[in-house]
């Protein structure tokens, strides 16, 4: 990745002194979290996405959950303390974070929204987060994440024998 290509995200991590490796996929035609983890060679269960929702009392919260999984809205609003949330829509999402849809990452949002992490994340030595640019990741310990962002972590995702 050359040196002029760093995102926010990155300058972020910088700043905070946290090492991280950057990854970029640019050039390639990868379009899921899965394809990306591909092309990257990273297994699955290592490279994460963020998904922003609003719950019933219209609070914004973010959730960082495996590529390869479906995030339980009722596991997601229970470990926020919601009666239920939903989705925030495509559209309302750069006015929002200040990230568009397919490159959005929970370091340097516009506002911090509390974070929750899939617990699976504490099985990773490391773990691939959206670099806040479509076609760019980083590559961080969840331990360094914290350096940068206040988190929880909750077990969020669909299990799939309920699926």
């Amino acid at each position: 990745m050359k040196a002029e290509e760093k995102t926010n995200v990155m300058r972020v991590l910088e700043q905070k002194k946290v090492s991280y490796k950057g990854h970029c996929y640019v050039d390639t035609d990868a379009v899921s979290g899965v394809e990306v983890a591909e092309v990257l060679g990273q297994d699955p269960a290592h490279v994460f996405k963020t998904l922003v929702t609003m719950g019933k009392t219209k609070q914004n919260y973010v959730f960082v959950i495996p590529v390869a999984r479906e995030l339980d809205l009722k596991k997601a609003a229970k470990a926020v303390g919601e009666k239920s949330i939903e989705m925030v829509k495509s559209k309302d999402l750069l006015p929002l974070t200040g990230y568009i849809h397919g490159g959005c990452s929970p370091v340097g949002m516009k506002k911090f929204f509390k974070t929750t992490i899939d617990s699976t994340a504490e099985n990773c030595e490391t773990f691939c987060i959206s670099a806040g640019k479509i076609g760019y990741q980083v590559e961080l310990s969840p331990r360094d994440l914290a350096k940068v962002i206040r988190y929880q972590m909750a077990d969020l995702t669909v299990d799939h024998e309920d699926a």
